[in-house]
């Protein structure tokens, strides 16, 4: 039996990022936190993702767009959603930006550009 949904709402945009050690893993999260204050989507729990928590999977599952923002080539972010299971979502990897992992400082700047291609890939 299919389940019911309202359509009173439109569907969340999720973005799972980056949060680690390095200066691009804050910037990407940092992106991700802006992004959720200016409304251009919902910042949501990657770790649940990678721990496969039902109310995540399913929320993630419904969302309308999903936005992964890695700091580094690692990906690992994009690896984890992949590893779920998920393909259809929009990557933005700050090293494309130009940013260099142990080379990039984190401030409102370099938060501030990749907010702003995070939000170009939402829209």
């Amino acid at each position: 039996m299919a389940e019911k949904c309202c359509a009173c709402s439109a569907a969340p945009k999720l973005i799972f990022a980056c949060s680690g050690a390095a200066d691009v893993g804050a910037i990407a999260d940092q992106a991700a936190r802006k992004l959720t204050r200016e409304g251009a989507g919902k910042m949501f729990c990657l770790a649940g993702v990678g721990g496969r928590v039902s109310g995540i999977m399913k929320t993630t599952e419904a969302a309308s767009k999903v936005l992964a923002i890695d700091g580094c080539p690692l990906a690992c972010a994009k690896h984890c959603l992949e590893e779920a299971g998920f393909k259809d979502f929009a990557y933005l990897q700050l090293a494309d930006l130009g940013m260099v992992k142990g080379n990039t400082g984190c401030s409102d700047a370099t938060v501030a550009q990749a907010a702003e291609a995070g939000a170009k890939l939402l829209a």
